[in-house]
């Protein structure tokens, strides 16, 4: 019996999130009086994840998984699951891992839970504590099967290390076609992603125009932040779709979001309600975002922002 963390990876990179679900799955196992192994795919330096916690690390290297495939990807987990008798399967709550759950989990026979902010509850019944309702209240849920995956929201538990004398072995996993073809990829490079992001600076309608987020990309860049935009924004092709955040976009759970006009959609705050620390810039003293907000700032961007980044770099500075 084990508990396997799947610890995903980019361009074979690992990012904060799979160090985040190998410090979890290091609980989850001592709870349970078990061992941790991890899963990596294509990924490179796999003994970095050692320091978190790794018992035992199977690596799955194959071309045919150089792209992500979800359908593939599912049946690399239950391959190892299978192998290693893992009860419980642990995951991120990237884009990719979440199109993968429900296909593992069919594949296994098992209760799936996403959303999971802390560690188990209890063991016996095996329950955990989720995030509901787009992020505005909590659920306690049961998980009865024998086996259960578990999937961690992103920045909700943390990084822990917890280092052990892991071990690294290859693992041949059977690659069948899965009758998906990806024709192209296209990644941004060269700056945060939203993805990865710890602070993301968004802006909204309230910039008038593409022509001014320069002193968006000036502001995300002295706090090394990621950009982001309202829906509004994108549909408007002022900036590209790939940096549209809420319910209907991309979901964030950052340490800190900055939003800058934007008022405060009903969708907007479902998708962003997950970060820890929300500052909202707005010439509207009525806009719904400051409600939400933890710090409001009523005035203009134009005259705001600037100063925010020039204090923002004699800080730095000192």
């Amino acid at each position: 019996m084990s508990v396997l963390v799947f610890a995903d990876s980019t361009d074979g990179k690992f990012k904060k999130n799979a160090f985040e679900v190998v410090s979890y799955g290091k609980k989850v196992a001592e709870q349970l009086d078990s061992n941790v192994v991890v899963l990596t795919i294509n990924a490179n330096n796999t003994e970095a994840l050692y320091t978190y916690g790794a018992d035992k690390v199977f690596a799955v290297s194959h071309d045919a998984l150089s792209i992500f495939n979800a359908k593939a990807y599912a049946s690399v987990i239950k391959q190892v699951s299978d192998a290693q008798d893992s009860t419980v399967v642990i995951l991120d709550s990237s884009i990719d891992t979440l199109h993968l759950a429900p296909l593992l989990a069919v594949a296994l026979d098992a209760g799936y839970a996403s959303n999971v902010v802390a560690l188990p509850t209890s063991i016996s019944p095996f329950t955990v504590k989720r995030k509901a309702f787009s992020n505005k209240a909590y659920s306690h849920t049961l998980i009865s099967t024998d086996k259960k995956i578990i999937g961690v929201a992103q920045n909700s538990y943390g990084v822990f290390e917890s280092p052990v004398a892991g071990t690294t072995e290859s693992f041949d996993a059977v690659i069948a076609d899965s009758g998906v073809k990806s024709e192209k990829v296209e990644r941004i490079t060269g700056k945060v992603t939203i993805a990865d992001a710890e602070v993301v600076v968004s802006a909204g309608r309230g910039l008038k125009g593409p022509e001014n987020w320069g002193m968006i990309e000036e502001l995300a860049d002295v706090l090394g932040a990621a950009t982001a935009c309202s829906k509004p924004v994108s549909d408007l092709g002022w900036r590209p779709h790939g940096e549209h955040v809420g319910q209907t976009g991309k979901p964030v759970a950052t340490n800190l979001y900055i939003a800058i006009g934007i008022s405060g959609a009903i969708q907007h705050l479902a998708g962003i309600n997950a970060s820890k620390v929300k500052v909202v810039i707005n010439t509207d003293p009525e806009a719904p975002f400051f409600k939400a907000a933890d710090y409001g700032v009523v005035g203009d961007a134009f005259e705001v922002v600037p100063k925010l980044i020039e204090k923002l770099k004699a800080f730095k500075q000192a």
